[in-house]
């Protein structure tokens, strides 16, 4: 991908969107085309995706991004063992992985995702977790019907308008439920995309909001990403009627010796990469 100074790292990397000839651009996109470019983007890439990441991810794992901070041990949803008959709504579920650990858990997950392909996927892991095929900013379930909702690097990056996104998950939790997902760290976005020392240099303004765009030959886009800084992430969530109760920037651990894209082990260790924001509806 030819990102230039663009520097988007979401899904923990974005891959080739569309083929070598897709075009990066920054310019406007709304809530539809985001929407249309993020279905096609992950129903073409999902195998890759998989392939890729997937042993990383695991089967029935519950990773938050990729310095690998692990759910058993955060425990940002609440304790394992208070996850037990819990209604959860894992958004942006991919290949459903995080759901398989909350049913381990003895949790009621249902995972949701855009892509039919990566539901394909959760279904070639393993049956036993319902599966919903609906895009987050129309959320098909009644009010009030989840104790929890989860994301991890799934959803909130790619929509025009997160505040829906917000909305909709605060309708759909019952008071006191909590609402926890991950994104690349705002501050990425000021970085070129490239794991070596490179990437340490700032490249791009850390305020320009201008959505990232991948399109095809005819200015169809393909892929969209949306920058929010970390003081407008809070404002959205506030704006969806939560309250913010932590902001967990995860630090990258001596383990994980894992290089792709513009993540890597000298990266991680500077410059912050992923952002978790754990809330609660009142």
């Amino acid at each position: 991908m030819n990102q230039e100074d663009y520097a988007p790292e979401d899904a923990y990397e974005a891959g080739d969107a569309a083929g070598e000839d897709a075009e990066a651009t920054r310019r406007e996109a709304g809530d539809a085309e985001s929407s249309r470019a993020s279905r096609g983007w992950w129903d073409r890439n999902a195998d890759e995706y998989q392939n890729e990441h997937g042993a990383f991810l695991g089967d029935d794992r519950f990773v938050w991004g990729p310095e690998g901070l692990d759910e058993a041990d955060a425990a940002l949803l609440g304790p394992a063992d208070s996850l037990k008959d819990k209604d959860v709504l894992e958004i942006g579920a991919g290949a459903a992985q995080c759901s398989r650990w909350l049913a381990a858990q003895g949790a009621r997950p249902v995972a949701l995702d855009l892509s039919h392909r990566q539901l394909q996927h959760a279904l070639r892991i393993g049956e036993g977790v319902p599966l919903v095929e609906a895009d987050a900013g129309r959320l098909p379930f009644r009010d009030a019907s989840f104790d929890l909702a989860c994301s991890a690097y799934g959803a909130v990056p790619f929509v025009a308008d997160p505040v829906n996104v917000m909305c909709e998950v605060h309708r759909v939790l019952r008071p006191g439920g909590r609402w926890v997902f991950s994104v690349t760290h705002p501050i990425r976005w000021a970085f070129p995309d490239e794991p070596g020392p490179e990437g340490l240099s700032i490249a791009a303004s850390y305020f320009d909001r201008t959505p990232y765009v991948e399109q095809d030959e005819q200015g169809h886009a393909v892929y969209v990403e949306h920058h929010r800084t970390l003081g407008d992430r809070i404002r959205d969530v506030v704006a969806g009627g939560f309250r913010l109760v932590d902001l967990v920037e995860p630090e990258w651990p001596a383990w994980n010796t894992q290089e792709w894209g513009g993540w890597s082990p000298l990266r991680g260790n500077l410059i912050p990469g992923t952002a978790i924001f754990v809330c609660e509806r009142d």
